[in-house]
């Protein structure tokens, strides 16, 4: 069985350059077994066959493999330290700050913080990098279109000024959409642009092995501005920050030394 899913690791990379083995695997494996089980399938050799003729299921299975769980202002007492704290001092020493959320997913990081900036300086001045593996979900994130679930943190003011309702959904202006610049991009095997001011990578850096994980923090520490900030998930904290030549600037947010 575990022939099987190694077979099909080898598959899934040559078909869509993502590597599996950068997951864990017990967790990644119970996952997919799940899925394809409930789908009626009795081995990954056979899901695969079917993943492979099958557009829709493999988007499918992409959802599944890069865990698209997002919302606006997910652990709002964090967005409210970059708010009030980071990226006031930012802006003193540059008002045209270069930012990227990294494994962005549907777009609520990347629009939060476009609409967190619009309170300081105009939208002409915003300009984000949003990146993710999953050419699916960007295509969802540029639709701006989203459900009452991604809106429970959205404070009421933002609400009114950038979403109108929908139907069951809201959907966000087009002056907050134009602010965020989306690509494909896969965090282990890719080039990262920079240098960045503000890198954002939250809930994600979880799912990744320790040997991966500690690949990415120098690759993000590298792509940070001396005194940029890097800003993880609230069950990410970096312990040996030094190392990547990071220094704690405040809970899940480091600052480049």
């Amino acid at each position: 069985m575990n022939d099987d899913y190694q077979l099909f690791i080898k598959k899934m990379k040559t078909k869509t350059g993502i590597d599996l083995n950068s997951y864990k695997e017990a967790q990644m494996k119970r996952r997919l077994t799940t899925m394809y089980e409930k789908k009626g399938f009795q081995s990954f050799e056979e899901f695969f066959v079917s993943i492979n003729n099958d557009t829709s299921l493999l988007n499918e299975v992409l959802d599944r493999i890069t865990i698209n769980v997002s919302e606006f202002y997910r652990n709002a007492k964090r967005w409210e330290v970059l708010e009030k704290k980071i990226l006031p001092s930012m802006l003193e020493r540059n008002k045209r700050l270069k930012i990227w959320s990294a494994a962005c997913s549907t777009g609520e990081e990347p629009y939060t913080i476009a609409m967190i900036l619009s309170k300081m300086v105009s939208l002409s001045q915003i300009d984000i990098l949003a990146t993710d593996i999953d050419t699916n979900v960007i295509a969802r994130a540029k639709l701006g279109i989203y459900s009452e679930r991604s809106m429970n943190e959205v404070p009421e003011d933002m609400k009114k000024k950038y979403f109108n309702k929908d139907g069951e959904s809201y959907r966000l202006d087009d002056a907050i959409k134009r602010t965020v610049t989306f690509k494909q991009q896969n965090l282990l095997s890719d080039s990262f642009q920079g240098p960045f001011d503000l890198i954002v990578c939250r809930n994600v850096l979880i799912y990744f092995t320790e040997e991966a994980k500690h690949t990415l923090y120098q690759k993000f520490s590298n792509a940070l501005n001396k005194e940029g900030i890097f800003f993880v998930g609230s069950t990410e904290q970096i312990f040996n920050q030094s190392q990547y030549g990071l220094e704690t600037e405040d809970t899940f947010f480091y600052r480049k030394k």
